[in-house]
């Protein structure tokens, strides 16, 4: 049985994957490399307090819309 190629799958797709061969290491260092090079992070300095949020108007907007459903049409 020959595997997928990982890098041709969607970021999705390899996900899925990785939870259904939780042993395959090939799959998830390929799925962490995808996740480097498609990075979406938000690189912000360590809160000193809960007010500090306050500072941070675009990082709490941007948790926001990625904590809400996501509408998918079948």
């Amino acid at each position: 049985m020959s595997k997928p190629n990982f890098d041709r799958m969607s970021r999705e797709d390899l996900h899925a994957y990785v939870l259904a061969h939780r042993d395959d290491q090939e799959a998830f260092y390929a799925y962490i490399n995808k996740l480097h090079v498609e990075a979406e992070w938000v690189e912000m300095p360590a809160l000193q307090s809960l007010e500090d949020l306050e500072n941070y108007s675009e990082f709490v907007e941007h948790v926001r819309r990625r904590s809400e459903p996501q509408d998918k049409a079948y």
